[in-house]
């Protein structure tokens, strides 16, 4: 309890006499505000009551592990001897970790260096996990040095390989045409209606569905592996083995190029068009070595490579959108030019994806009109 008295009230003091020392305001603020954090997340406080028993008692310290688009929260866990440890909080009303346990074993069993689950409470959805490291691959990637990025993407190459070539049927959900049909479908409801406040005209609407048609057909004719769906720099860590791989509970079983357009045409960083055809055609080279079930001619691999691309790009402007205007995270937004061009150099390569590009035109002049008008 903080001493206020004899700071605050006169009269209790004796003439000439000073009141004797108590602790610092600055310090009993500091453990109000420590008091009325746990109060205020009782979340946390809950977790930390779950994870004592797990750590038999030691003594631990929790901080922000990192940040996360979603429900889910990961603290890491300091003890005084030294180790280290990922607790993952994600509501259970809104997410499952059941997902997460599941395909964590998945990736063990094929040879990928995933977090282990030490210990787990699905009801409450807490889990207590294996630290791999703090450094992503975002973290030390450059575009000035693609030689030293090829040496993690070809970590990261041969471990995207024997996910893929640990692929079973029904072992995950399936990544179908309707699934693909609604991310989609976020682009026009989130990133032109509310982000750019463009209404689309009912021509403009049948072109769009056009166009879903065309990548959703291209993704459905492709054979089928394990897909990891967030394949990227940002999910990737410096660790040995190398990489530990991060964020996977989205997992399904869909079309082969989804995880490496993922890796090569990343939301948070770009590389030249020749190093990404490069790199791509090294992974083709791989998996063909491997007897994975990739198309026999690089060029038409190519060209499925670049069409789910597309499918991901509309995916993530529409989810980088509603994360901006429905929950507050506006941070993701800012790198929707990078998808843009992506989406439009994909666009301008192919002609039946052309009237993309004229649709992107369209929504550009349009915003530009409005801003004007204001």
């Amino acid at each position: 309890m903080i001493q206020w008295d004899a700071w605050s009230n006169t009269s209790k003091r004796r003439p000439g006499h000073l009141p004797s020392p108590s602790p610092s305001p600055l310090i009993g603020l500091a453990a109000c505000a420590h008091c009325l954090r746990h109060t205020v997340d009782p979340r946390r406080n809950a977790l930390e009551r779950w994870l004592r028993p797990q750590l038999r008692d030691a003594p631990f310290s929790l901080a922000p592990a990192s940040e996360d688009a979603s429900f889910r929260r990961y603290f890491r866990a300091m003890l005084a001897d030294g180790r280290h440890f990922i607790v993952m909080d994600a509501p259970p009303e809104r997410e499952s970790c059941a997902p997460f346990v599941h395909v964590a074993s998945l990736l063990h069993e094929a040879g990928v260096h995933a977090p282990e689950v030490i210990a787990q409470d699905l009801a409450q959805g807490f889990l207590l996990l294996t630290d791999l490291g703090t450094q992503t691959y975002l973290d030390v990637l450059a575009p000035s040095d693609p030689a030293g990025a090829g040496a993690l993407f070809r970590d990261a190459t041969e471990s995207l390989v024997r996910w893929q070539c640990a692929s079973r049927p029904g072992a995950l959900p399936p990544y179908d045409a309707a699934l693909l049909h609604r991310e989609m479908a976020l682009f026009p409801e989130w990133y032109v209606a509310r982000h750019l406040g463009i209404a689309l005209s009912p021509d403009q609407a049948a072109s769009l569905e056009r166009l879903f048609a065309l990548l959703v057909a291209s993704a459905a004719a492709q054979p089928t592996v394990f897909v990891h769906r967030d394949y990227m720099p940002r999910n990737l860590m410096l660790s040995d083995p190398n990489p530990g791989v991060l964020d996977f509970q989205d997992a399904v079983i869909g079309p082969v190029t989804y995880d490496i357009v993922s890796l090569l045409r990343d939301a948070f960083i770009s590389w030249d068009e020749e190093q990404v055809l490069d790199w791509c055609l090294r992974y083709w080279q791989r998996a063909r070595a491997a007897g994975l079930p990739v198309d026999s001619d690089f060029g038409e691999f190519y060209r499925a490579f670049e069409w789910m691309g597309l499918q991901r790009h509309l995916k993530v402007l529409g989810i980088f959108a509603r994360l901006t205007h429905r929950d507050g995270k506006d941070k993701y937004v800012a790198d929707a030019p990078r998808f843009l061009r992506y989406a439009r150099g994909v666009a301008e390569r192919y002609a039946p994806l052309a009237p993309l590009a004229r649709l992107l035109d369209d929504f550009e002049g349009q915003a530009r009109r409005s801003l004007l008008s204001f």
